[in-house]
């Protein structure tokens, strides 16, 4: 959250003393002004407060003795799934008879935090996720920052941490290890070790094991005891509604009901601009995939983009899926509903905007394609009337090692999403509010921006490959945001096709000065940002700047069919804004040639460019396998030409990184 302020005014001088103070013009003018001012306040439309996201009451710890709660558990989350774990500990706080709440620090006074030793056996838990290079999630930015300003004094204060991350990257759990450091730096006491939750395997066995130690140990230390209630308890309660105004319900919005309809900047995750798609053109000229081209329009908007930033779109459900958990729960979609909080205090009223139907619920608001994480097979378990199929369930939400197992081969391998679920236990039939108060929430997608906004200011692209495959039991899966993306067609029937979207910041940056040589390696999709790199450079090169080599290493698997871009890059090369286009054709021989080979065998000039010239490296695509394998060329490269050990050469390149000229922007 930025604030912004207006500079003041500059105050007026002094007028001459002989002057006369005002003239029959001023006079007129005077009038004029003031009655101008005196209609415009008494006949001016209301403005629409923008979200009802107000910063809410910052006095975490008061608010924890009004409701007699003496857990708080802060999340710092990008994609939900952090917030999702932070509401599980919450609640399972109950089971040991103590009270939790789960926090947005982004709504709290974090220094708050030093109070917390107030309230008897009082505990704070951080779920923390690290995003992109590092970095901190939205939300728990300016905790981070505070964190590293700030000289506050937790003694007393008790503290565990839970880091979500990914193992294929650089910086794995750094905001997590950070905070879990952090804290003790300033007195805190951690009454259990971090944890460390891995998406790259299997982040919610990481988790569940985690926790299954963390409430003992809590347990020991407080010298409490478990209840033992195992049963589940609601946290919403459903109200249908049989006579509510239409205005009044929500058909998919994110914060302001009917800010669809009425859209007002400044526009971000609560409030998405919808962007007519202009463009939609399917990229590769054969093969069995669909990679697609999309424009999007942000004319009006007041939407502003930087190279290297990233569009943040909100898909929705295939109808398909929705309908069919409609017809196998046997539930009329249409109703209208609220999910109420029963914790009134809560600031979380609803688990998604409310009144709306089910339908918008399972359409909007829902996760429904990715396979339920184990709390949710737990909580459901109750309605199966089959004992088998009820205790499989129960098995899959247990810590037990078969129990994991079986989470792990039928839900996970076999990708069952919860429609998949419902058709394989038959006799497993919840009640479609509890079903959707347990479901998480739809995310965002994020895709790098293809464009520059020099070069196309009101305009953003995307370039995405359309995700669907087979699973083990024969389902077909389809990307929930790159199907709904493909039918996204420009139509000039009076109704245009839009994208609710927003843009979202990155440290992905082409190099301050022009002059320095860049060096980008981008296979496959990875091919998206250095778009907006290369047509950056094409336009300072047109302003009469000095642009240093502008080096591009792209692959794909075969030439004649999906060689992403291939005329506006054969044009860029043509013109000379690309001083070099490397591509490696991955099946195009019997040998499978990828980036990393190219960049080997162009050692030379690529040590050149990095070590004399001091050229910037950026790496986009897939984490798991092409950034390691890029990163280990380049080790090599700086071992054979600079004459370093490997682990003077790994140094090397971490400084680069440290320095940002090393930068990546990847996904797995």
């Amino acid at each position: 959250s930025k604030s912004f302020s207006l500079d003041e005014p500059a105050q007026p001088e002094l007028m001459d003393e002989d002057e006369p103070f005002l003239s029959n013009l001023d006079i007129f003018l005077f009038s004029l002004i003031a009655g101008l001012i005196v209609y415009w306040l008494i006949f001016r439309k209301k403005v629409e407060p923008i979200p009802e996201f107000k910063k809410l009451e910052s006095v975490f710890i008061d608010k924890m003795k009004k409701t007699g709660k003496n857990i708080v558990v802060f999340y710092g989350s990008q994609t939900g799934t952090a917030e999702e774990f932070s509401n599980r500990l919450a609640k399972d706080a109950h089971r040991y008879g103590m009270k939790g709440m789960s926090a947005d620090p982004e709504e709290y006074d974090m220094s708050e935090l030093s109070r917390l030793p107030e309230i008897e056996n009082s505990l704070a838990i951080f779920c923390m996720a690290t995003y992109g290079e590092g970095d901190p999630t939205d939300n728990s930015q300016d905790f981070y920052d505070w964190l590293q300003e700030g000289d506050a004094d937790f003694t007393g204060v008790k503290y565990t941490v839970f880091a979500l991350g990914n193992k294929t990257y650089e910086h794995y759990n750094a905001m997590g290890k950070y905070v879990d450091q952090r804290l003790a730096e300033l007195g805190a006491q951690r009454i259990f070790d971090l944890g460390m939750g891995d998406d790259d395997g299997n982040l919610e066995e990481d988790f569940v094991s985690w926790r299954e130690q963390f409430w003992p140990a809590v347990c020991e230390h407080f010298g409490v005891e478990a209840t033992g209630e195992e049963s589940s308890i609601r946290q919403y309660e459903l109200k249908v509604h049989s006579d509510l105004n239409m205005n009044k319900i929500y058909t998919g919005e994110l914060g302001r009901l009917k800010s669809f309809e009425n859209q007002k900047p400044p526009f971000d995750s609560k409030n998405p601009f919808l962007a007519p798609v202009t463009v939609n053109r399917k990229l590769n000229k054969a093969g069995d995939r669909h990679l697609m081209h999309l424009e999007l329009d942000i004319t009006g908007s007041k939407i502003r983009y930087e190279s290297g930033d990233h569009v943040a779109v909100y898909p929705i459900n295939d109808s398909v899926i929705v309908n069919r958990i409609g017809e196998v729960l046997g539930v009329d979609l249409d109703t209208v509903i609220s999910l109420n909080n029963l914790d009134e205090e809560s600031n979380k009223k609803h688990p998604f905007p409310c009144p709306t139907t089910y339908r918008t619920a399972l359409t909007h608001y829902l996760d429904i394609t990715n396979p339920p994480r184990t709390n949710v097979l737990y909580e459901l378990a109750q309605y199966a009337t089959d004992p088998t199929e009820q205790e499989n369930m129960r098995k899959m939400a247990s810590s037990s090692p078969e129990g994991k197992a079986l989470y792990q081969s039928w839900v996970l391998d076999s990708c069952r999403n919860i429609l998949a679920i419902l058709e394989d236990f038959p006799s497993l039939r919840p009640p479609i509010d509890h079903l959707c108060e347990l479901l998480p929430r739809l995310q965002a997608r994020y895709y790098s921006i293809a464009s520059s906004s020099k070069v196309h200011p009101d305009s953003i692209h995307i370039c995405a490959v359309v995700v669907e495959y087979e699973t083990k039991t024969g389902r077909v899966n389809k990307g929930v945001a790159t199907n709904w993306l493909k039918s996204k067609m420009p139509t000039d029937n009076g109704h245009k096709a839009t994208v609710p979207m927003y843009i979202r910041k990155s440290q992905f940056r082409l190099p301050f000065k022009s002059s320095n040589p860049v060096i980008m390696v981008g296979p496959g999709t990875g091919i998206a940002p250095f778009m907006g790199f290369v047509q950056e450079r094409g336009w300072l090169k047109e302003q009469g700047k000095e642009v240093g080599e502008t080096v591009l290493y792209y692959g794909c698997r075969h030439k004649n069919e999906d060689f992403l871009y291939q005329e506006e890059l054969d044009e860029f090369e043509k013109t000379g804004v690309l001083t070099a286009l490397n591509v490696a054709f991955s099946r195009d021989q019997a040998d499978k040639v990828y980036v990393q080979h190219l960049l080997k065998k162009n050692k030379e000039a690529v040590w050149r460019l990095v070590h004399t010239d001091n050229a910037h490296i950026y790496i986009c695509g897939d984490a798991r396998n092409m950034a390691r394998d890029v990163q280990n060329a380049f080790y090599e490269i700086a071992e054979e030409l600079g004459g370093l050990s490997r682990a003077q050469a790994v140094d090397y390149i971490k400084k680069l990184m440290t320095k940002g000229r090393y930068s990546q922007d990847v996904w797995s």
